[in-house]
């Protein structure tokens, strides 16, 4: 064989060789930031890093130390753990009066994009290492036992100044490798809550966390009803909450921004009425829009339905409180909207529904196509590169959400169109702090999200890949939640 021959031979035989490494899979397709840690003693963080499919990489990551100890706090008239200075004060000479030595700690929340800073005063007694947490318990029954209402607390979870420690898992999506799609889920039905990983495991998922918030104050059968807007597959399944940040999902691209949601339910005589809201409890004189996607009977509260079919033809006006027949939707009034159904939806009539989302930072309208997706967020963290705290606009101003340390579910968007997805875990004193709004906007900035938001945290932070929860839930074990972010093949 001549020299040409074999060169040909073995360039072949390189190319065949090289052709059968899974290169994507020895890569790292979107570097994990080299800066030093945002929080804490600012130390490079302790990773590992799994290459999870094309485009995919998990990083567990590591960092801080346990140097917060334990104190005992006093609760308030109000049953909160601060008040005003007078307020605090009052109590701190009730602690006095028991024979405890009390100590007035102000401390300030810090201001937010949307809402100035507050001063508030907390009434503690004592300081314990952490390995005593045990006197501090003791202390707090003391008090309690002389009529003042206290309780124990690590100090790590206040949300000022701490050394950490932090766990964190770390999922990036680069769009120059990824070639599956995002999605929103609901589960097996609006009402119902479920598990991030029953939701991942029931679409095959390859990785998955736990969306936005849902209604802990309606009925527990109802409870998987989301805080906001949610678009499944292009259907629109709960209200925007007009102005509160959300991730737009549509194949492999995500967005995120502000949204505001309208729906109009027009007769064929011509007569129009606002639909209030979808798939949730009616107030009074609502016109409510339930999808077959609600799982459960519509409300028996005396009021009237519409059953409409995919053409928008009534095909029965009945009273409240029935299912949602397969392939209809039903339009529920109460009160004058009730009215306006007997009057303008009868049998055999027409009446459209139009629903509408717009994005408040474009002006324009977002199409509900079959590849778009939609999940309320929490509160904004991030626009364009910069720290933006949207607290007080998306609900949540209050000094637990802002100040206080949680377990949080973060999602960002890279300069370059990739996706950033963050647990931090929390509410483990001496193995993880948690963040708060401020430090997890720190956090979604270092890695590198130039939009970020604030999904549901708390018991409800769940990471999923291939199919197994990789963070470790602060209640023990994994919650059911309302919604989930899904990445699919």
């Amino acid at each position: 064989m001549s020299r040409r021959a074999l060169a040909s031979l073995a360039t072949a035989a390189a190319l065949t060789v090289t052709s059968a490494v899974p290169v994507i899979a020895q890569e790292v397709s979107a570097p994990f930031p080299s800066a030093r840690f945002p929080l804490g003693e600012r130390g490079v963080p302790a990773k590992t890093h799994k290459s999870v499919t094309g485009g995919i990489d998990l990083y567990s990551v590591s960092t801080g130390t346990a140097g917060d100890g334990y104190t005992v706090t006093v609760l308030m008239p109000n049953g909160r753990d601060y008040g005003t200075r007078e307020v605090a004060e009052a109590k701190a000479a009730e602690v006095e009066a028991a024979g405890q030595t009390a100590t007035l700690q102000k401390i300030i929340r810090p201001a937010v994009s949307d809402d100035p800073a507050e001063e508030i005063y907390m009434v503690r007694v004592g300081l314990w290492p952490f390995k005593e947490k045990a006197k501090a318990d003791k202390a707090a029954k003391e008090l309690a036992e002389a009529g003042v209402k206290a309780r124990a607390d690590y100090l790590g979870d206040d949300g000022v100044k701490t050394t950490g420690p932090w766990e964190m898992q770390v999922l990036t999506v680069d769009p120059r490798g990824f070639r599956g799609a995002y999605a929103a889920s609901l589960g097996a039905s609006v009402a119902k809550r479920e598990t991030t990983s029953s939701m991942a495991k029931a679409q095959n998922a390859i990785a998955a966390v736990n969306g936005g918030f849902f209604n802990i104050h309606t009925s527990p059968a109802l409870r998987g009803e989301p805080v906001g807007i949610s678009v499944v597959r292009g259907r629109m399944l709960s209200e925007a909450v007009p102005g509160r940040s959300a991730l737009v999902l549509k194949g492999r691209t995500a967005r995120i921004t502000e949204l505001k949601s309208t729906i109009v339910a027009v007769s064929q005589d011509g007569t129009r009425l606002d639909v209030n809201g979808v798939n949730r409890l009616p107030a009074a004189d609502e016109l409510v829009l339930y999808t077959e996607e609600y799982g459960v009977k519509t409300p028996a509260d005396g009021g009237a339905e519409a059953v409409i079919d995919a053409t928008g033809k009534v095909t029965a006006l009945r009273q409240a409180g029935g299912a949602v027949p397969a392939g209809s939707r039903v339009l529920h009034g109460s009160g004058t909207a009730a009215e306006w159904l007997w009057e303008h939806a009868w049998e055999s009539w027409t009446v459209n529904v139009d629903a509408k989302v717009i994005d408040q930072r474009t002006g324009r309208r977002v199409v509900l196509a079959p590849d778009v997706s939609i999940i309320g967020g929490g509160v904004g963290l991030v626009r364009n590169g910069r720290i933006k705290v949207t607290a007080k606009r998306d609900g949540h101003d209050s000094v637990n959400m802002i100040l206080r340390r949680h377990p949080r579910t973060l999602v960002g968007v890279t300069r370059s169109g990739g996706l950033v997805m963050a647990t931090v875990d929390g509410r483990k004193p001496g193995i993880t702090v948690g963040a708060n709004m401020i430090e997890a906007a720190q956090l979604m900035k270092w890695l590198g999200a130039v939009q970020a938001i604030n999904l549901d945290g708390g018991g409800s932070t769940a990471m999923v890949v291939g199919g197994k929860v990789v963070n470790k839930p602060s209640d023990g074990s994994e919650r059911a939640v309302g919604d989930a972010l899904l990445i699919l093949p």
